[in-house]
């Protein structure tokens, strides 16, 4: 195995191709900067990718000449590329991206991808981030490395023969690690509220931030919980360490924790690393429906940017500004919805840091519905929990405005009346 200089190793990038970049903690930070300094040799190449971290330098002044943001999730760092019309955003399912690269939609010339060292039988690992990386890889043309001793060697799917490597880059920086953000009052009451919801011998399904971390901190009485989800964080590791985790009644990999990626501390790094308890899968098997459902009482919990009175959920918009992406959402609240006691839940704040309403008599013009009010299940805040489902929309909207914030409810229900809600 021969090391070049990451400026070297970019060489392999040519005008006219499609580069993907791998997602979350394991971006190749190293890489995908060279990769940007070129920008006056290139034109016309298209970066692929999910969320990335990072400052992604191919989006800024002046490094961008040549290159296309293409966004199957948006990240803060692609934010204003793609809402500027310098990048584009593809509305996608987490699980359904596999697609555009096994058959051929979206075909990849070059994959920029972080790695471990191999080992004894010259394997590296994909560390924490196999998601949609495992089938970009399958299918790329061509593969740069960036070969990390911290890298986690994690267990599942997410690994990739030496001899499948084009050009390898020696690196030995920290992978990008976040701590765990502390709750504040509100989050507090939602997170209450939601673990009021989670049974003994449920699967959970859950994200990153404030509110997943207060829900799993209210779960250490109870038994037997599972995780398959499309990623954790550090939130998950009391639970598992207490023997409140143990995915005895999963019915899909009984007794491991599955999931696609991982993000947080490096404490949970350390965690997964060389873990047989933790399965590192693809998305393309953690978000499908018909796997998720067969595991008992799935636990989805996700967020949202707002809710209107009939149910319908936007959670990567604000209005017409692309705040994030379709992402797993819909997966997991599917097939939570499918799955033998099953709750799909959306947690939320009543009303932003500025007051303004999450619960929402109408979407803002131009908002995208990554939720149809058909899908939707149960809405927690911190005034409480209702579940629409079976509900009319006159149900819906005097439940709905129930939860909202109390100095909004008047203006909510003279709204809904005009609507013929109430």
């Amino acid at each position: 195995m021969k090391f070049v200089s990451a400026h070297e190793a970019v060489k392999e990038i040519q005008s006219g191709n499609r580069v993907f970049v791998q997602s979350a903690a394991m971006t190749p930070l190293e890489l995908v900067d060279a990769m940007s300094l070129r920008y006056q040799e290139l034109k016309n190449v298209e970066v692929i990718h999910i969320h990335t971290e990072g400052e992604a330098k191919y989006t800024q002044e002046p490094y961008n000449q040549p290159f296309h943001t293409n966004a199957l999730f948006v990240g803060a760092n692609t934010r204003k590329a793609v809402n500027s019309g310098a990048g584009s955003y593809t509305p996608m399912f987490l699980g359904d991206v596999h697609i555009l690269f096994r058959r051929n939609i979206l075909p990849i010339d070059v994959a920029l991808i972080q790695v471990s060292p191999p080992d004894q039988h010259g394997f590296c690992s994909l560390g924490v981030s196999i998601d949609i990386t495992l089938p970009a890889i399958e299918t790329a043309k061509k593969i740069i490395a960036q070969v990390n001793p911290n890298v986690p060697r994690t267990h599942g799917d997410g690994i990739i023969h030496k001899s499948r490597i084009d050009a390898f880059v020696e690196s030995n920086s920290p992978i990008y690690s976040i701590e765990p953000t502390e709750p504040n009052e509100t989050d507090i009451k939602i997170g209450a509220h939601v673990a009021g919801l989670v049974e003994d011998g449920a699967t959970l399904q859950m994200g990153i931030g404030a509110i997943p971390n207060v829900v799993l901190s209210n779960l250490g009485n109870h038994k037997n919980l599972g995780i398959h989800t499309e990623m954790f964080s550090d939130g998950v590791l009391p639970l598992y360490e207490s023997g409140v985790i143990t995915g005895k009644e999963k019915q899909i990999k009984t007794g491991k924790i599955v999931t696609c990626f991982a993000m947080g501390s490096q404490k949970l790094y350390d965690f997964v690393n060389e873990n047989p308890v933790v399965h590192f899968k693809e998305a393309g098997y953690t978000n499908d429906t018909a796997i998720i459902r067969r595991n008992p009482k799935v636990t989805a919990i996700n967020s949202a940017i707002e809710i209107d009175l009939t149910g319908q959920v936007c959670a990567d918009t604000i209005g017409s500004y692309q705040f994030s992406g379709v992402g797993g959402q819909m997966d997991f609240i599917r097939g939570a919805s499918l799955s033998e006691g099953g709750k799909p839940i959306f947690a939320l704040a009543s009303q932003t840091k500025k007051g303004v309403s999450k619960i929402v008599p109408q979407l803002k013009v131009g908002a995208g519905v990554t939720t149809t009010r058909a899908h939707v299940h149960y809405i927690a805040t911190e005034f409480g929990v209702v579940n629409l489902f079976a509900k009319s929309l006159r149900e819906r909207a005097k439940l709905l405005i129930s939860i909202a914030h109390p100095d909004h409810q008047e203006e909510l229900e003279k709204q809904a009346r005009e609507l013929n809600l109430v």
